[in-house]
């Protein structure tokens, strides 16, 4: 029977030993023949951040990757290392701190990915006979924001982006619910108008989404006439008036609470005509 040997520990000790994953990586690149060149630096870069047995597992995980016949580039196993839905897992977390820190990859973009996902369920929400248009407009949507980030402006946000597509799915159910239309040709002022009424809080954002997405269907052809070109809007909300500049605003606070001969009731009494001499 042969002996094993062992680095002189007990079993408890072995399976606690920081050594134990850096030792399974090099025993793991004997038999990959070099494919994976940097799994002892990621078996150390592991153990600094999990327990030993994570670590170990990880390091399997890896080794995994490499023989399951997929190319074995640096980003090719972080790409496969992803779990699927929300949380691309543990593993593929620590490879995609250690691969971008050591430059070998780019990244998950994770978050990219799950804003891509929410703007596909609200467009495949969308009724089948006016989806096409709804899965157009949401390609010029994502463009759109990559020429402005070329272009050195200010980029829609994954959450504005989402909120467009949700009204415009959101007017796609209300005319083939609402008014059995299944062609965005044949949609009509009265029917956005209809739109708009069930929801007066939010008109205002309905109203311009409609807008921005009628005026690209008009310039791509899916509409003759833009029926939200001659629609009222909404006065914007909250004050208008003339105000005071900011200096003008400290010299009053400093009158009001410092100066002892002002009259107490004199803040309430604000109008936008100060006297020269309160200024």
């Amino acid at each position: 029977m042969a002996r094993k040997k062992g680095e002189g520990l007990c079993l408890r000790c072995w399976t606690r030993s920081p050594t134990r994953p850096v030792t399974q990586a090099e025993n793991l690149m004997v038999g990959l023949d070099g494919r994976v060149e940097w799994l002892a630096r990621f078996a150390e870069f592991a153990t600094e951040r999990h327990c030993v047995a994570r670590a170990c597992l990880m390091v399997s995980a890896v080794g995994r990757l490499v023989v399951d016949g997929g190319p074995c580039h640096p980003q090719a196993i972080l790409e496969r290392s992803r779990c699927p839905g929300r949380s691309a897992g543990p593993l593929a977390r620590a490879l995609e701190e250690f691969l971008v820190g050591e430059h070998l990859a780019f990244g998950l973009d994770q978050q990219a990915r799950l804003a891509q996902g929410r703007r596909q369920r609200r467009v495949d929400a969308t009724p089948a006979a006016l989806r096409p248009a709804v899965q157009a407009f949401a390609d010029h949507l994502v463009s759109s924001r990559e020429r402005a980030r070329r272009a050195g402006t200010r980029p829609r946000a994954d959450s504005t982006i989402e909120q467009t597509l949700s009204i415009v799915r959101d007017l796609a159910v209300f005319l083939t619910g609402e008014r059995a239309k299944h062609d965005w040709a044949i949609v009509e002022v009265g029917d956005v108008e209809g739109f708009l009424g069930q929801c007066g809080a939010n008109r205002r954002r309905r109203l311009h989404v409609a807008r921005q997405f009628f005026r690209w269907a008009r310039k791509h052809k899916l509409v003759l006439v833009d029926p939200t070109r001659d629609l009222p809007g909404m006065p914007r909300s909250g004050f208008t008036g003339p105000t005071l500049t900011l200096a003008q605003q400290r010299r009053l606070f400093r009158r009001w609470s410092t100066d002892p001969n002002v009259h107490p009731h004199e803040a309430l009494w604000a109008s936008p005509c100060w006297p020269d001499r309160w200024l």
